[in-house]
């Protein structure tokens, strides 16, 4: 490659997530010294120190990549998500918030003022007794002091943006992030827009080692996991361990159940499952040892939080999206 192209620029951005998806992107161990040679990040705030002034600066479509991580909860976020996608030819949904609402997204099973509530006014380790909550305005001797504005409903990134593609995972594997970063430094042809990259359009059951039974699966009850002995064989769901694999899609080398835990759900459904949490109720129903209503019932009942469970990583990309209010 010649050493007078030019190098890409890139943008990393941090929504309503953990920050393990930016931690992700160190972890391609030595290929960082490859990607620095082909990039150089113009606009990384967890990692070094640019402002949104730079960013509104840049020529639009000028960053050739954009990676944005975590959920859409606030007004920052969604100011900052609109201002990258105005700047960036390539807009990558990067990680299970980004795309599918993630771990951050369970929080609309709840609304803004029944969480507020609880943190500022009712939370144990809160010593609040005036009531206060934050406020997006302030007005101090220094002068106005500004925060953003929590919205009612966390979302995905394209519920706010147009987005090219998907990336799904918490977090994504480190090996499809250079894999989707080096067609673009090479200038390959790529995907379809739309495409969720680095995961397949199988199960990830169809991945799993775990032994299957070739008989009609029953069970009379359901368990978390520290509630019963994995035997390190079977699979989970047959065991009575809800397990997201025949709603999620493969490409994370089944980590998690070689890792001896069920599968969260975090690589989102096949292209083929409109809603994740409906096929799993599904896959649920055919494994309880009864037709009678009262023994179905009373087996679903051991599912603790069922909706929790199921939507772990998908509520607001889902049918369902949030509780109603």
């Amino acid at each position: 490659m010649s050493t007078n192209k030019e190098k890409l620029k890139l943008a990393i951005y941090w929504g309503a997530a953990c920050g393990g998806c930016c931690v992700s992107v160190l972890d391609v161990h030595e290929k960082i010294l490859d990607i620095a040679a082909l990039a150089d990040i113009v606009f990384w705030p967890i990692a070094t120190d640019f402002k949104y002034k730079d960013v509104e600066a840049m020529a639009d479509k000028s960053i050739d990549l954009t990676l944005f991580n975590g959920a859409v909860r606030n007004s920052e976020n969604e100011h900052v998500a609109k201002l990258l996608r105005q700047k960036s030819k390539v807009m990558v949904a990067y990680g299970s918030c980004a795309c599918s609402g993630g771990i951050p997204g369970l929080a609309n099973f709840s609304s803004k003022e029944e969480l507020m509530r609880r943190v500022y006014e009712e939370c144990e380790s809160n010593d609040n007794p005036n009531k206060v909550r934050p406020q997006p305005h302030n007005d101090v001797k220094e002068g106005k002091l500004e925060i953003p504005t929590m919205y009612n409903d966390v979302m995905t990134l394209n519920q706010v943006i147009d987005v090219d593609y998907y990336l799904p995972g918490c977090p994504p594997q480190s090996e499809r992030l250079v894999e989707v970063f080096m067609l673009i430094a090479e200038g390959k042809e790529l995907p379809p827009k739309g495409s969720v990259v680095g995961a397949t359009d199988r199960a990830q059951c169809e991945d799993c080692e775990r032994k299957k039974s070739t008989t009609e699966r029953k069970v009379k009850r359901f368990y978390r996991p520290w509630q019963i002995q994995d035997d390190g064989e079977t699979c989970f769901m047959e065991q009575g361990l809800i397990c997201m694999g025949s709603a999620t899609r493969a490409g994370c080398g089944v980590r998690c159940v070689k890792g001896n835990s069920p599968c969260g759900g975090c690589y989102g459904p096949p292209s083929g499952i409109i809603d994740p949490g409906a096929k799993i109720l599904s896959a649920v129903s055919t494994l309880i040892d009864s037709i009678d209503e009262k023994e179905i019932q009373e087996a679903i009942d051991t599912i603790d939080d069922p909706a929790g469970t199921f939507y772990k990583f998908s509520l607001p990309g889902s049918i369902l999206r949030r509780k109603m209010n």
